[in-house]
């Protein structure tokens, strides 16, 4: 499926979300209201989700000079691809992981946390950054950015739907009713969710495989995989549920809610798979 298809489904799934939403709140004026949000909203996180995604996690931007070593893995895997050099962000969080955004190979970033440099090796580091180009290449980073960013508002508007719920009075007139109000509140973030899950998960399998050979060393990467799994599961993330599907490696492994709407496939699976492309030197 293209990435102007995966686009468009994912624009037009979370503003029909937004729309119920409005709705159960507000009925034909809250849907009336919703609908301009997310003609706003879409445009907005087209344009300028990257931003809104690293601005949450006050990513900082780095250089040659600040950075060498990440820097230049970057740089010349880059190069390698033929794709245009992205900037580089480092993200002050002890847990070890890394995404990318942007809308496309010309306004792309790389980040990773300053926890990824404890944990992985030069190889393995290679083979995280190569995943991540890969998401560039593929125009994955896109929809990756603008999925955080809509269900993030999704999100929030579920919450005032609870409060609505504990504060607002409604009436049998088309203002909302508390039943929908109840089911948008409890609902909303999971169909969020489950949209980014549909959309998310394949691409996963495909930026590994064109990591694997892009650096033509697939264990690096399966390797790097497992060490970013154990990390999750023994460090405290300070990632959001609306973002987790960025990174390479599910930030939130251990909070029920989060692996059960897990927008990244199994690892044990996605290191079977590297395995495979080794043993097959399927590069």
């Amino acid at each position: 499926m293209s990435s102007i298809i995966r686009t468009a489904l994912l624009m037009g799934g979370l503003t029909g979300l937004m729309l119920l939403i409005g709705g159960a709140l507000g009925g034909r004026g809250g849907m009336f209201i919703c609908l301009i949000l997310s003609v706003l909203m879409n445009f907005g996180a087209y344009w300028y989700s990257d931003k809104i995604v690293l601005s949450t996690y006050h990513a900082r931007e780095v250089g040659p000079e600040s950075a060498p070593e990440i820097y230049g893995i970057v740089r010349n895997l880059a190069e390698k691809d033929g794709l245009p050099m992205p900037k580089v962000y480092v993200v002050d969080m002890p847990l070890a992981n890394a995404f990318a955004t942007g809308r496309d190979p010309a306004h792309a970033a790389v980040a990773v946390t300053t926890g990824i440099t404890s944990v992985l090796n030069y190889d393995e580091i290679e083979g995280v950054i190569a995943h991540e180009l890969t998401h560039v290449k593929n125009r994955d980073t896109l929809i990756s950015a603008m999925a955080a960013t809509l269900a993030g508002v999704i999100t929030f508007l579920a919450n005032m739907a609870q409060w609505a719920l504990i504060f607002g009075d409604r009436d049998d007139n088309g203002n909302g009713n508390a039943l929908g109000a109840l089911l948008t509140a409890i609902m909303a973030p999971i169909a969020a969710t489950i949209i980014q899950l549909a959309i998310s998960r394949g691409r996963e399998y495909d930026a590994d495989a064109g990591g694997a050979r892009l650096t033509g060393r697939p264990m690096a990467l399966a390797r790097a995989l497992s060490k970013l799994e154990g990390a999750a599961g023994s460090t405290r993330a300070k990632a959001t549920p609306s973002t987790a599907h960025m990174f390479i490696v599910n930030p939130l492994k251990g909070a029920s809610l989060a692996n059960l709407f897990s927008t990244h496939p199994s690892t044990q699976d996605r290191i079977k798979r590297l395995t495979t492309m080794e043993e097959g030197k399927l590069l």
